[in-house]
């Protein structure tokens, strides 16, 4: 067992705070709203709202998916360098029980939801990395020091708390301020995700009760308190849930009368839609992600991949990036080895759109034949090294059988 793993084991999922920014169940515990519409906005209950859900899941998905290589720089010339320690660790398996992709992915979704995603880099005697640990955001802090403004973490622990180096911390962060320790887009715009947990629990409610508001019950004289809870037990048994629709037994010349309100005047509709697109400004994805197609079409989806690209993935993938420079790569290195995600995939167009790029790039010899077709994940052929452009009658490689002149 590597060392330290047995007080990562260990951690307190409670995190010391100050009163100054209590947790979800301490205010809970004293009455307090956290949100004007009282609905309680944590990363459990957000990722309960379908948005934020496919927010969330469209960017931490979508950035673990990406393959992470390690490569060597020679001059103008790079390569893979397989034989980096922190390949196989960002290529392979970050530990022995998690597999790269789905750490890149927890990760980012830690600080989606949490504002920060945190992972220790257990280093063996040598000083290199040999395992990448996810460590719970809920049990670090990130406080600064004052004169030399670097950033010391602290792991809270059933014992007490425990100073990590910021070396062996590999930590993304969302957006923040201070630039210290990254701000939860889930706390930060939590009225905007309440009003969409809101809206959700009230049209469950409307159609828990057939898809009908609720009227009130009169009556010409006055009730007895049993009456009163039979005749209600009769209505809602009629018409509540499965059984809307029934017909409901009204005793002694009780009569049902309709609230005027209804759900299309109340634009239930019209408000979700808008809740949904105020999420996709949250996380800065496009609604088309979340199946919010109202402004898109055949035309523009492609174009909106590409944006979410550049406007959206990029931010992430360059924090990762710089994250593994820093804290993965030695800086005597950093001149030689640098990180990249390959993005290839999410920008490969149709095959007919991509048969035409390559045919017009090596044509113009700025690839050739078997880069291109490294590009499609196929085998080179011999020959096919060469830059030469086909559609010419002359070739400036020499013709097999014969000699150069």
């Amino acid at each position: 067992m590597w060392p330290f793993r047995k007080e990562i084991a260990a951690v307190s999922v409670q995190e010391q705070r100050s009163l100054a920014d209590p947790t979800t169940w301490e205010l809970e515990l004293f009455g307090a709203v956290t949100t004007l519409s009282g609905a309680s906005v944590t990363p459990a209950t957000a990722m309960r709202c379908t948005p934020v859900r496919a927010c969330v899941e469209g960017i931490a998905e979508t950035v673990g998916g990406f393959p992470v290589h390690i490569y060597h720089r020679d001059g103008d010339a790079r390569e893979r360098a397989t034989d980096h320690p922190a390949y196989a660790l960002l290529h392979d398996q970050a530990n022995e029980w998690t597999p790269s992709a789905l750490f890149v992915e927890q990760l980012t979704r830690d600080a989606l939801l949490h504002g920060n995603g945190y992972a220790f880099i257990n280093r063996g005697s040598d000083g290199k990395p040999r395992e990448l640990i996810r460590l719970r955001p809920d049990a670090m802090s990130v406080e600064v020091d004052t004169i030399t403004g670097e950033p010391a973490y602290k792991l809270s622990e059933t014992a007490g708390q425990r100073i990590i180096s910021r070396r062996d911390i590999l930590h993304i962060q969302a957006p923040s301020i201070d630039g210290v320790k990254g701000a939860s887009p889930i706390h930060q715009c939590r009225e905007a995700i309440a009003l969409a947990i809101t809206i959700q629990e009230h049209a469950a409610r409307l159609f828990g009760r057939g898809a009908k508001p609720s009227g009130v019950l009169t009556h010409p004289g006055k009730l007895g308190a049993e009456s009163g809870k039979r005749m209600l037990a009769s209505w809602r048994a009629a018409h509540s849930g499965e059984n809307a629709g029934g017909t409901a037994l009204l005793e002694e010349g009780t009569k049902f009368e309709r609230m005027a309100l209804t759900s299309v005047e109340s634009q239930t509709l019209e408000l979700w839609q808008f809740t949904v697109i105020e999420i996709c400004r949250v996380f800065r994805v496009p609604p088309h992600l979340v199946f919010e197609l109202g402004r898109a079409t055949w035309g523009n989806a492609g174009e909106m991949g590409a944006s979410f690209l550049r406007f959206t993935l990029m931010r992430w993938i360059k924090v990762w990036e710089g994250e593994i420079r820093l804290k993965l790569i030695d800086p005597a290195d950093r001149h030689e080895f640098y990180p990249e995600f390959l993005v290839d995939d999410l920008l490969r167009a149709d095959l007919a759109a991509r048969a035409e790029a390559y045919a017009k790039l090596i044509s113009a010899r700025v690839l050739n034949p078997n880069e291109a077709r490294a590009m499609e994940n196929r085998a080179p052929y011999p020959g096919g090294e060469v830059f030469a452009n086909p559609n010419t009658s002359s070739s400036s490689a020499p013709k097999e059988g014969k000699a150069d002149a």
